[in-house]
C-alpha cells in the first residue's frame, strides 16, 4: 500500500519562500515520476512541476518556472517544492502525487489523471 504524507505547509509573505515535502512509503520508488499539484478555492487542480525518480529530471507549470524547484532524497523517499518569491496567488493546498512503478512511463505527466496515488495535502497561504 503506497502512503505519500506531505508536511511544510503554512502562512508565509509575498516575496519569501517555504519548502513542502512529501514522504512517500510502502513501495519502490525508484522508478516513478512524482508531481506537485495544487488547488485553490473554486478552482481546478493546477500541475506545479514533476520528477522523472530515476534520472531527476524535472518539468514546471509556467506560472511557477524559475520560482519553484523540485527535488528529491533517494534515501529518505522524499519529494520536495522549494517555493521561492511566493505570491498571493501560489494560495493553495498542495499535493504530492506518484505514478505506479509497473507503468515504467517514459515522461512526467502533467494532468492529475496521469498519477495513481496521492497525498492528502498541505495548506500553504501567502499573504500581502
Amino acid at each position: 500500500q503506497v502512503h505519500l504524507k506531505e508536511s511544510g505547509g503554512g502562512l508565509v509573505q509575498a516575496g519569501h519562500s517555504l519548502r513542502v515535502s512529501c514522504v512517500a512509503s510502502g513501495r519502490d520508488i525508484s522508478l516513478t515520476m512524482m508531481g506537485w499539484f495544487r488547488q485553490a478555492p473554486g478552482k481546478e487542480r493546477e500541475f506545479v512541476g514533476g520528477i522523472d525518480w530515476r534520472t531527476g529530471g524535472t518539468v514546471y507549470a509556467d506560472s511557477v518556472r524559475g520560482r519553484f524547484t523540485v527535488s528529491r532524497d533517494d534515501t529518505e523517499n522524499t519529494l520536495y517544492l522549494q517555493m521561492d518569491s511566493l505570491k498571493p496567488e501560489d494560495t493553495a493546498l498542495y499535493s504530492c502525487a506518484m505514478t505506479e512503478v509497473g507503468r515504467r512511463l517514459s515522461f512526467i505527466p502533467t494532468a492529475y489523471r496521469g498519477y495513481d496515488y496521492w497525498g492528502q495535502g498541505t495548506q500553504v497561504t501567502v499573504s500581502t
